[in-house]
C-alpha cells in the first residue's frame, strides 16, 4: 500500500474479493487434523508464578538445574499467529485516522512479517533465540522465534469441508462487501477439487443453512445458483450464525478431511447474543468432540476487532483482517493455508531468564495469550493451535546485569502431536556474546520485529514499554532503510504506514 488511500478505495476494493482464495487457495496446503481445547489461555493469570520448568526434551538435566531459575524469571504464553491487528491499523491510517489504541495488538504486528528462520522436517517447531544491545543502558532486545515445517503442496492435502459463515446484514450491503463476496464464492466454485466439499451458512437477524455440505463434483450449478441468490437484510445476529455454523459443519462432518468454519463478518453484532464466551459456550460440544476451529476473516472500515479477536482465541481458531484486494490475496493464498492445516496442538512457549545475568524483562504483547508458568507442562491447559509454514516471534526487552556475561536465557516451544496428542519439546538457548551491538546493525529479521514492535507501542502511547524507542519519525527512516535493503513491498507497507501514523500524529 503505497501511501494513504481513500474509504471509497477500500470499499470497492475490499478483501471480500479474495474469498475465491479463500478456498481454492486456503486449501493449497490443508491438512486432515482437528483442532482441540477448551479456550482457558489464562488471560487474568498473573504473569508469573511459582513454577519451575523441568528439563526440556534432549537436555541434560543437571545441566538445567545448575541454572538455579528464579521463578519469577519466567515467561509463559500460548502461542499465537493472528495478524488482524496489524492490517485493520494500516486501513485505519489509509483512511486518514489513527487506529483506536485498545486495536492494537503487538504481537499480531510482529507476527504480521514472514521471518527466515530454519525449518525443521517434521510436525513440531525449530527454536531460534537472538537479540540485540540497545542505546539504553544495559537494555537488549531479544527475540525468540519458532517456525513449523514447509507447507504441503496441493496435491497432498486430503479433501476438506469447509463451512462458510457469510455476513449478509444489513452494513454488507455497502458497494464492494457482499457483491464482491458473491463474486468471489462463484470463482470459489471453479478452483475447488471435485473431492472437496462447502456449505454456505447466511446471517442477518436470523442465521439459515442456504447450502448443506455439499461436494464439487457434479454439482458446481447448484452451488453457484445458491450464490447468487444471497442478499443482503436487517441486523447482525452474529451469535445465531456461529452456531448455526458449527450445527452445519458437524452434519456435513467428514472423517479424514479437513473440516472448518470460516466466519466473513465486519463484527459488529447488534442482535442476540454479542458476547464472545457465551456465543462459542453454545457450541463447546461441537468444538471439543470434532476439533472445528474457527477462522476469522475481518472486512469493513467500521469492524468489532475485540469480538472477532474474542471468538477466534476462544474457538480454538485464528483471525485475520482484509482491507484491499492486494492484501486478500497476501491474506488467501499465504496466510490462510497455514491456518487452516495443523501441525501442532496447544502450543505453549516459556523462557527462562537466567537471574544470574538478568535482572527485569518485558514481554512485547501477548497480553490475553500468557498462561501460568506452573501450566507450561499441563496438557490440559489451552494453548494455540499451529500450521505449516508458520513463523511466530515473540519479542522481550531485557535489562542484564551490569558487566554481565554468559547464559541470558533458554526458550523451550511445548505441543502436542496433532495425531497422537503425545507431547513434544524442543529449546534453544541465549549468551551474552551472541547480543548484536545494535538493533539497527543486527539481522534484517530482528530488525523487522523490532521496527514493528516500535511501531505497535507507538500506536498504543506506550512507548515506556520498550528501551530506546525512536520517535515515529525516526522508525519510519529505519523501515525505509530496511525495505530498500530487504526489497520487501511488506516491509515498504510498513515504512508508508509509519509515516502516515507520524503525519496524522503532527496534525493532533
Amino acid at each position: 500500500m503505497q501511501g494513504v488511500r481513500t474509504m471509497e478505495r477500500f470499499r470497492t476494493r475490499t478483501a471480500l474479493l479474495a474469498l475465491t482464495a479463500a478456498s481454492g487457495l486456503l486449501l493449497a496446503a490443508c491438512s486432515g487434523g482437528a483442532d482441540t481445547g477448551e479456550g482457558s489461555k489464562a488471560a487474568d493469570r498473573p504473569d508469573y508464578s511459582t513454577g519451575r520448568p523441568a528439563p526440556a526434551e534432549g537436555q541434560d538435566t543437571d545441566e538445567r538445574h545448575d541454572r538455579r531459575e528464579d521463578p519469577d524469571h519466567l515467561s509463559t504464553f500460548a502461542l499465537d499467529v493472528d495478524t488482524a491487528s496489524y492490517d485493520y491499523a494500516r486501513r485505519a491510517l489509509a483512511d486518514g485516522r489513527l487506529p483506536d489504541p485498545s486495536t492494537v495488538r503487538p504481537e499480531e504486528f510482529v507476527n504480521s512479517f514472514r521471518q527466515d528462520y530454519d525449518r525443521p522436517d517434521g510436525d513440531g517447531f525449530s527454536v531460534t533465540v537472538d537479540g540485540a544491545r540497545t542505546d539504553d543502558e544495559d537494555w537488549s532486545l531479544i527475540r525468540v522465534g519458532l517456525a513449523t515445517r514447509s507447507a504441503q503442496r496441493t496435491g497432498e492435502r486430503p479433501p476438506a469441508a469447509l463451512t462458510f459463515v457469510i455476513d449478509v446484514s444489513g452494513s454488507m450491503a455497502e458497494p464492494g462487501r457482499l457483491d464482491l463476496a458473491q463474486e468471489s464464492l462463484s470463482v470459489m466454485t471453479d478452483r475447488l477439487r471435485d473431492d472437496d466439499s462447502v456449505a454456505l451458512v447466511t446471517f442477518s437477524d436470523e442465521a439459515e443453512t442456504v447450502l448443506p455440505m455439499t461436494r464439487l463434483g457434479g454439482h458446481r450449478d447448484t452451488i453457484q445458483d445458491v450464490i447468487s441468490d444471497l442478499d443482503t437484510k436487517d441486523s447482525t445476529n452474529l451469535g445465531a450464525g456461529v452456531e448455526t455454523g458449527y450445527e452445519t459443519a458437524v452434519e456435513g462432518l467428514r472423517e479424514g478431511a479437513t473440516n472448518r468454519v470460516v466466519l466473513v463478518s465486519d463484527a459488529l453484532a447488534n442482535t442476540g447474543d454479542t458476547d464472545a464466551d457465551s456465543i462459542l459456550e453454545r457450541v463447546s460440544g461441537e468444538r471439543r468432540e470434532h476439533g472445528i476451529t474457527l477462522f476469522g476473516v475481518g472486512v469493513g472500515s467500521d469492524y468489532g476487532d475485540a469480538l472477532m479477536e474474542r471468538l477466534a482465541d476462544k474457538g480454538d481458531g485464528h483471525t485475520v483482517y482484509v482491507s484491499d484486494s492486494d492484501e486478500a490475496r497476501k491474506v488467501f493464498s499465504q496466510q490462510l493455508p497455514r491456518n487452516v492445516d495443523l501441525t501442532a496442538r496447544d502450543a505453549k512457549a516459556q523462557v527462562a531468564f537466567d537471574p544470574g545475568t538478568v535482572e527485569e524483562f518485558r514481554l512485547v504483547g501477548y497480553d490475553n495469550r500468557r498462561v501460568a508458568d506452573e501450566d507450561f507442562r499441563d496438557d490440559r491447559v489451552d494453548g494455540g493451535e499451529v500450521g505449516p509454514g508458520h513463523t511466530v516471534t515473540a519479542l522481550y526487552a531485557v535489562r542484564t546485569a551490569p558487566g554481565a556475561e554468559g547464559h541470558l536465557a533458554t526458550a523451550t516451544v511445548r505441543w502436542l502431536d496433532p495425531t497422537t496428542r503425545d507431547p513434544h519439546e524442543e529449546a534453544g538457548d541465549l549468551e551474552t556474546d551472541a547480543l548484536d551491538d545494535s538493533v539497527w546493525s543486527a539481522s534484517s529479521g530482528l530488525r523487522t520485529t523490532a521496527t514493528a514492535a516500535y511501531f505497535a507501542d507507538a500506536l498504543r502511547h506506550d512507548r515506556s514499554r520498550l528501551p530506546d524507542a525512536p520517535r515515529l519519525g525516526e522508525l519510519a527512516g529505519h523501515a525505509r532503510d530496511l525495505a530498500d535493503r530487504t526489497e520487501s513491498e511488506d516491509i515498504r507497507d510498513l515504512a508508508d504506514a509509519i509515516d502516515t501514523a507520524n503525519r496524522l500524529t503532527a496534525h493532533h
